[in-house]
C-alpha cells in the first residue's frame, strides 16, 4: 500500500523551526510579539490591504467583522449557501439571521442575479453580505461588489480558500469592507489554525484588534465597558506563518500545476466537468475539483480510499443542513447539483505527477 495522499496536506517551506526558535528566545510565546507583526505585515504587503490583524481561526475573523459594522439579534445578513458552516456559525454567534443565496453555473460561486433580484424584492433590507471564494477561485466579485454598494450592503469577503488569488490583478479578500484567510492546516498555507483579518478601514481593524483582546480599556488596572473574545493569535504560529508566505507564490504554482496535471489526465473524458474560472481571474486551485454527470462521486471515492487517497464531497450546501431548515434561502438549484455530482481530488503540494496519474487512472476504471 502507498502511502496516503492527503487532500491538502502541510507542507513546510524550512524556515518554521528557524523562526519558532527565535520565539522561544525570545520568551513571548503567547500571545503577541514580533512574529504577529511580522505576518500582519507579509499579509498586508502580499495582497495590498492597509491594515490586518492575525487572529485565531478565519470564524473568528468574521465574527470580529460582523461585530465591528454593528450586526446585533434579529438582523438579516446574505451568506453563499454552497460553503462551509465555519462562515454561518459568525453569523449566529452575533444572533443574526442567515439568508442563503444559490450559486451561479458560471464560477459555482455566489450567484450575482439571485442576489440582486432578492435585494430588489426583500421587504427587510439586509445589513451584510459574507461571500464565498469556493475552493480557491473568486467569485464574480466586482458584480457582487457593485450590487452591495448599490443597495447600501456591507461586504465580507470568506477568502479562507482563497489567499493568493485575484481577479483583474486585485486580490481576493480586498475588494469588500473586510476579507478573511484562514490558515488550518489542509489550506493552501497554514499556522496549523490561525486566521488573519484585513480591511482599508484602520479604525474598524483597530476596534477587532480591541475586541479580540478581551475588549480591555487602556488602563493599568482591568477595566471592560464592553466585553470581548480571546482571539488573537500566539506568536508562535505567527513565526509558522511568516515561514509560510514565503512560499505562498510556489504553492499557488504548484496547486495551479497539479490541476493542469488532472485535466491533461483526465480531459478526454465526456462526463466530467471541472470547476470553471472565472474570466480575468487567478485561481489559487487550493482543491482541484470536478462533478461526474453519470457516475457516482462516492463509487469514485471508495475507489480512492482503497488506494490510500483521500477526496472528499463538494460541500452540502447550507440550506440542506438540518441546522437550517426554516432559514430564509434563494434558490435556483445549482449548489444541489453540484453537492449531488461533484468530488474534491487530493491537491496537496507534496504530490508528484506519476500520483496525480495514478488517481487518474483509479478514477478512469470506476467510471460507469
Amino acid at each position: 500500500m502507498n502511502k496516503r495522499i492527503f487532500l491538502s496536506a502541510p507542507h513546510m517551506s524550512g524556515n518554521e523551526l528557524k523562526y519558532i526558535e527565535k520565539v522561544f528566545e525570545s520568551n513571548y510565546i503567547a500571545p503577541l510579539g514580533e512574529y504577529v507583526n511580522k505576518f500582519e505585515d507579509s499579509i498586508k504587503n502580499y495582497t495590498g490591504s492597509s491594515n490586518a490583524l492575525a487572529v485565531t481561526s478565519g470564524t473568528a475573523a468574521i465574527h470580529l467583522a460582523l461585530r465591528v459594522l454593528g450586526i446585533k439579534e434579529g438582523d438579516d445578513v446574505m451568506a453563499s449557501t454552497f460553503t462551509f458552516i465555519g462562515s454561518i456559525n459568525a453569523i449566529l454567534y452575533q444572533g443574526a439571521n442567515p439568508i442563503f443565496i444559490d450559486s451561479e453555473k458560471e464560477t459555482w460561486n455566489l450567484c450575482p442575479k439571485l442576489l440582486n433580484k432578492y435585494l430588489c424584492e426583500c421587504d427587510k433590507k439586509p445589513k451584510a453580505l459574507i461571500v464565498t471564494h469556493l475552493y480557491g477561485q473568486s467569485a464574480n466579485i466586482e458584480k457582487i461588489a457593485d450590487i452591495c454598494k448599490l443597495h447600501g450592503i456591507y461586504l465580507i469577503e470568506d477568502a479562507a480558500e482563497s489567499l493568493g488569488a485575484s481577479y483583474k490583478g486585485k486580490h481576493t479578500g480586498t475588494f469588500g469592507d473586510f476579507g478573511i484567510y484562514s490558515f488550518n492546516g489542509n489550506k493552501i498555507l497554514t499556522t496549523s489554525g490561525g486566521g488573519i483579518l484585513i480591511s482599508n478601514n484602520k479604525d474598524w481593524i483597530e476596534k477587532a484588534k480591541f475586541y479580540s483582546t478581551q475588549a480591555k480599556e487602556p488602563f493599568i488596572h482591568y477595566e471592560h465597558l464592553e466585553y470581548g473574545y480571546n482571539y488573537r493569535m500566539s506568536n508562535v504560529l505567527a513565526a509558522i506563518g511568516v515561514a509560510q508566505m514565503e512560499v505562498i507564490e510556489d504553492r499557488v504554482h504548484k496547486k495551479r500545476e497539479i490541476f493542469e496535471w488532472y485535466k491533461e489526465f483526465l480531459k478526454d473524458i465526456k462526463e466530467i466537468t471541472f470547476m470553471p474560472e472565472l474570466e480575468e481571474s487567478r485561481a489559487n486551485r487550493w482543491l482541484t475539483t470536478l462533478i461526474f454527470e453519470k457516475t457516482s462521486y462516492e463509487k469514485i471515492m471508495k475507489a480512492l480510499d482503497e488506494v490510500n487517497v483521500e477526496s472528499r464531497p463538494l460541500w452540502k450546501p447550507m440550506h440542506k443542513q438540518k441546522l437550517f431548515l426554516n432559514t430564509m434561502s434563494v434558490l435556483n438549484g445549482v449548489s444541489e447539483e453540484l453537492f449531488e455530482k461533484g468530488i474534491c481530488l487530493a491537491s496537496s503540494t507534496t504530490m508528484t505527477k506519476d500520483d496525480v496519474k495514478m488517481i487518474c487512472d483509479v478514477i478512469r476504471k470506476n467510471l460507469d
